[in-house]
């Protein structure tokens, strides 16, 4: 009986499919990247829930970490360098994935909510000035910048907004990642029944406005940023 189980067309829906892309979903919550010799990427450290093929992990290289250090306030890189040929899975705590293919873009992301990149991304971690700094949403970011694929996680299924056509306001709390160069600032509610509920958590959003889009999650709890973020 058991046998017959395991063999049995019924597991089909869970058997990983070749799309022949760099980067997919595998469900919401698992990233597939395809690995081949010579085109590595960087994971996020533990991220790794199952391998096929041969590939091998290593620390990435002494720039990166050098470039990175703020992120890892002194401690070992948070990313870590896939090589080989095969299929690499991620996941992240059961958080849903967001896999995004960048064309001669830079993008800003929450530091805890960097699953993985193309090795050939150029990656640094920036102090957040202006508007997102006065926002609370942390000391760090990191931008990704280039053409390839970068993966990010959310609490929830996220959604992407265009910021091209007008200008799209975000909670800072539910923000995880935006295009850079897009003009950014604060609009404060001044309405008495914005603070009632859950406290005053809408009192104040960004405004995004430009040529790019902004990634928001349906969540606006902020105990993951502890984690990396200052």
């Amino acid at each position: 009986m058991e046998a017959q189980f395991l063999s049995g067309g019924g597991l089909d829906v869970y058997r990983a499919a070749d799309t022949g892309v760099r980067m997919s979903n595998h469900g919401t919550a698992m990233c597939r990247v395809a690995l081949t010799t010579g085109a590595d990427v960087y994971a996020k450290a533990g991220a790794m829930v199952a391998y096929e093929g041969f590939l091998q992990y290593e620390p990435v290289p002494q720039s990166l970490r050098r470039a990175l250090g703020e992120w890892a306030s002194g401690e070992r890189s948070p990313l870590l360098q896939w090589t080989g040929d095969g299929a690499l899975y991620l996941a992240d705590m059961g958080a849903d994935v967001l896999n995004l293919q960048l064309a001669e873009e830079s993008l800003s992301v929450n530091g805890s909510h960097l699953l993985a990149m193309d090795a050939t991304l150029a990656c640094s971690v920036e102090k957040v000035r202006g508007p997102v700094l006065l926002a609370g949403t942390g000391l760090y970011n990191v931008t990704v910048t280039g053409s390839g694929w970068v993966s990010v996680t959310s609490r929830g299924v996220p959604v992407v907004l265009d910021c091209a056509d007008t200008e799209t306001f975000v909670d800072p709390d539910a923000l995880v990642a935006w295009t850079t160069g897009l003009e950014v600032r604060t609009r404060r509610t001044v309405k008495v029944g914005s603070l009632i509920g859950r406290g005053s958590g809408e009192a104040l959003q960004l405004g995004f406005r430009g040529h790019g889009f902004v990634v928001v999650q349906p969540s606006e709890d902020t105990a993951d940023r502890l984690k990396i973020r200052g």
